[in-house]
């Protein structure tokens, strides 16, 4: 018995015994942190989605203000200037027609920025509207609208990228409408999924018993709770539509000459590889390249910062 009290006390030693009071045991221990300030401060703890942050950022002020510093335009033709390779003078050389690529590619980062980033606002509406109305209506309407959209979704998009172009000719307008005739689909879907679990919260429940039509329900409830998916896809949705374009640039259905997008910078850059000008097709392909990455690793953060279940 001695033995196990001196142990018990040398036990109780090891310790400090606090007493709190009543109210100290109330208080807050730390500041309130909101969802999105926390999902800010998690994000910039990602080093990599940070660095696609800022690459995004450099992309949009190089694509506003670098046309400009060169000192040449985008469509002036110089043949006693053809083919240069990158110098002091042409910080990206010259192409075929001895026109500044630096001036090109930076005026192409318009057309293939716009093109992303209006895809991207363009699936978030449609996408939003349709797959927020079917989740929500439910039943027979809902069963009609996905099949139309799955409809929809099966016709190869380069099908119906070439047909929007044979219709309404080569131009912004037609690739715009060429990207997202379909693409708002996935958008559609994804809501769709998140919203039909929302559906089951009592917070949705309340809100069908106070009688609350459609369009509140979408403002009110369920699109800010769907925020975070949303905008990681969104991030998504613009490389996809800017490779898209490039792609459709490439086989000739893009932008018209004397315009310029990345991709018709790399259609026009073939003809110069057979004579070993291959900085032509360097140049938009590096673009490109960086932007995809960017948007890629900065999605992804997005998406870590935003998942509710890795909040601290």
């Amino acid at each position: 018995m001695m033995g196990e009290r001196q142990y018990s006390k040398e036990f109780e030693a090891m310790f400090e015994r606090i007493e709190h009071s009543p109210s100290e045991q109330e208080k807050i221990a730390g500041p309130s942190i909101s969802y999105w300030k926390d999902a800010w401060i998690r994000l910039k703890e990602n080093k990599l989605a940070m660095i696609g942050f800022f690459l995004i950022i450099g992309m949009i002020v190089m694509a506003i203000i670098g046309p400009s510093i060169s000192g040449y335009s985008y469509f002036e033709q110089d043949f006693t200037k053809k083919n240069l390779r990158p110098n002091s003078e042409h910080w990206f050389g010259t192409d075929s027609s001895g026109r500044d690529l630096f001036t090109r590619a930076w005026y192409g980062a318009r057309y293939s920025l716009l093109i992303g980033l209006m895809a991207a606002l363009i699936d978030f509406v449609f996408g939003v509207l349709y797959g927020g109305v079917s989740a929500l209506k439910g039943g027979r309407l809902d069963n009609i609208m996905m099949r139309v959209a799955e409809v929809l979704y099966a016709i190869p998009f380069l099908l119906m990228a070439i047909l929007m172009m044979v219709i309404l000719d080569r131009g912004l307008l037609s690739i715009i409408i060429a990207l997202t005739i379909t693409g708002w689909i996935p958008m559609a879907r994804l809501v769709r999924g998140q919203m039909l679990q929302l559906k089951e919260y009592e917070f949705v429940q309340a809100a069908n018993a106070m009688g609350g039509t459609t369009g509140w329900k979408l403002r009110k409830h369920m699109i800010p709770n769907t925020m975070g998916p949303i905008l990681v896809n969104m991030t998504l949705t613009v490389p996809t539509a800017i490779f898209a374009e490039a792609t459709l640039s490439f086989l000739g259905l893009g932008i018209p000459a004397p315009k310029a997008s990345w991709g018709t910078m790399a259609s026009d850059a073939l003809g110069s590889i057979l004579i070993g000008n291959f900085y032509q097709l360097l140049v938009p392909a590096i673009l490109i390249s960086l932007t995809m990455f960017a948007f890629n690793v900065f999605g992804d953060g997005l998406r870590d910062a935003l998942d509710p279940r890795l909040r601290k």
